[in-house]
């Protein structure tokens, strides 16, 4: 999946292995999470697949950077993929696989595990004002609409399923601090 990210944005430019990181970590970091280092190896497995090539710019009292291009082929591909029926929706969850088994440990510690998701959530929503400005800095700079309301749309999925875990996590640790206080009589504390 990282690889059609990847072409997708080259798909609007070239640009260095830091500008795709960059890109990443001002949009769409909001639904996909990337390492530097993941962005670099999966760059030259795309160059060996024919549908990236580099360019070395020489630059003066700074290294070399290298700027990468997508190919025909590589529109070609993107384009394939984009045109699957797969949707991606995939209902695996490792956080609420985590969440069905935390029966095996205190309801304290599962309140803990909860607060911590509020805080991540917390901190990703805290950045709202970012998206909205790096989406149109890429619409001013690829000057096409259209392609913005696309990247908007994945950003307000990104705030509304952070929102949503906020409402969940706080859900549950109210039912796990009144579970607490009845004590284990109750047979269904998540109702």
């Amino acid at each position: 999946m990282l690889k059609h990210g990847i072409l997708g944005l080259l798909n609007y430019g070239d640009m260095t292995g830091y500008e795709i990181m960059e890109v990443f970590r001002d949009s769409l970091k909001y639904f996909w999470s990337a390492q530097t280092s993941q962005i670099y190896r999966e760059l030259q497995t795309l160059k060996k697949q024919g549908w990236v090539t580099d360019v070395l710019i020489p630059q003066e009292a700074r290294p070399d950077k290298k700027v990468f291009s997508i190919t025909d082929s590589g529109r070609q591909e993107l384009l394939r993929w984009l045109s699957e029926d797969d949707t991606g929706f995939d209902t695996r969850s490792p956080l609420l696989m985590k969440t069905f088994f935390r029966g095996e440990l205190t309801p304290e510690e599962n309140i803990y595990f909860f607060r911590r998701i509020q805080s991540y959530s917390d901190a990703f929503l805290s950045q709202l004002e970012k998206p909205e400005t790096s989406v149109t800095m890429y619409a001013q700079k690829g000057s096409d609409a259209e392609k913005a309301l696309y990247w908007r749309m994945t950003i307000e999925y990104g705030v509304m399923y952070m929102n949503m875990l906020k409402k969940w996590t706080s859900r549950c640790i109210k039912e796990l601090e009144e579970f607490g206080k009845e004590g284990a009589g109750n047979e269904y504390p998540c109702d």
